[in-house]
């Protein structure tokens, strides 16, 4: 609560003797006066200022700059609601940049967000990107897709059939400009449809503009520019991905002719997967990492092996020899571009953030909360790796067994 703050001042004045005289009396049995003003109460002000709804407190010092004689109002504040971004929606698109991904397993790889990226930046505010897909995908309205056709794809690996369907959903579209990835798929895919379409296709763009592209020749001694052309295929790593607001990524229905009937020349195609423990970090796509808080190497190999992934360590334990030197991952060893990387009882220096930062998912696992690698994880244990790895393991055999058992009852 608050007091009458003393004025000194005040009560010299009040304790004077009136009457003429050389030298000024006073009478120190006479009641002070006080100035009449509050004193003010830090310890009220500051509870005040707090602002409730938060695990860790926080203070709203606006109110730092009141003079001091006044009250502080002691209403509790609230911490204002995140507002969740708004869906951009656009109606009539002047024109259509459509993309055809590659999209693993129904997902965007990071090399299709960066050609998204680039058709944004192509679209401009006035057209929209539409893009083409064989079933369903995840997360195209982030990534910046106003809208989605979706194809019906075959079955087994069938590139002709697919270059039929993508020029039949280009023909139903009407796009102006159309973008691939440079990728082992993609590229195949740009270069049969440019046949398929008797068209120029302008290949490895690096810098992609609404005044055109440019790309390294002859060495990359020079560059060569163009102005957009209809097809085009975008390198990886060269233009960042779309950072606005969500789009809407409304759906197209299918309204052009199905592609006529192709005799299927690849009798049969399947993809042998490398063994994991064999790929250079590179090129691996899951990494399980050992940093200095793992003693028991044994059972992290068992959790290497158990989720067929590559092992990969810290620089502490390749320089004492517990592990090679080829699987350091950081800016010192080899800078990964995997999918997901898990970290245990890693806590995560300058050196070896860098070389995680291409890494799409981060699990890590450390008994320090305020680690830089829990931190930089998108999922983060905070545990001992020692005790994390046993669970881990016995979690994994029960799932094992359950589909073992699954199928033995399918007929």
């Amino acid at each position: 609560m608050s007091r009458p703050r003393r004025d000194p001042r005040a009560e010299r004045a009040s304790h004077r003797v009136a009457g003429e005289g050389p030298r000024p009396r006073y009478d120190r049995t006479r009641t002070a006066a006080g100035s009449g003003r509050l004193r003010r109460n830090p310890r009220a002000e500051r509870a005040a200022q707090r602002i409730g709804g938060g695990a860790r407190p926080r203070y709203d010092v606006s109110q730092a700059a009141r003079p001091v004689g006044d009250a502080v109002a002691a209403a509790p504040r609230t911490m204002p609601a995140a507002e969740a971004p708004k869906t951009i929606i656009l109606e009539a698109p002047a024109f259509l940049v459509a993309v055809v991904p590659d999209a693993p397993g129904g997902r965007l790889s990071g090399h299709d967000r960066q050609v998204l990226g680039a058709a944004r930046a192509l679209a401009g505010r006035e057209g929209g990107v539409a893009v083409v897909v064989d079933g369903a995908c995840e997360g195209l309205g982030a990534a910046g897709a106003d809208r989605v056709l979706r194809c019906e794809g075959a079955e087994g690996y069938d590139p002709e059939a697919r270059a039929a369907r993508v020029e039949a959903a280009l023909a139903a579209l009407g796009a102006r400009h159309v973008l691939f990835p440079e990728s082992l798929d993609g590229g195949d895919l740009a270069r049969r449809v440019a046949v398929g379409l008797n068209e120029a296709l302008f290949t490895h763009a690096e810098v992609v503009a609404a005044k055109g592209l440019v790309r390294p020749a002859r060495g990359r001694r020079v560059e060569q520019s163009l102005a957009p052309p209809r097809l085009a295929t975008v390198a990886p790593d060269a233009v960042a991905d779309y950072a606005g607001p969500p789009r809407e990524a409304r759906a197209l229905p299918f309204e052009g002719a199905p592609p006529p009937d192709t005799p299927k020349r690849i009798v049969s195609a399947t993809r042998i997967q490398a063994d994991p423990a064999t790929v250079p970090l590179a090129l691996a796509e899951f990494v399980v990492s050992a940093g200095n808080g793992l003693t028991d190497l044994d059972t992290f190999r068992r959790v290497v092996t158990a989720l067929h992934a590559t092992p990969g360590a810290s620089r502490v334990l390749c320089d004492a020899g517990l592990m090679p030197r080829h699987s350091q991952v950081g800016a010192s060893g080899t800078v990964l571009a995997a999918t997901c990387y898990f970290a245990l009882g890693i806590s995560g220096a300058p050196q070896h953030l860098q070389g995680v930062a291409g890494c799409e998912h981060v699990v890590a696992v450390n008994t320090d909360l305020h680690a830089a690698m829990i931190e930089r994880a998108g999922l983060a244990v905070v545990q001992d790796a020692q005790a994390v790895m046993p669970a881990l393991l016995r979690l994994l055999a029960q799932e094992n067994g359950e589909q073992a058992a699954g199928e033995e009852m399918a007929p």
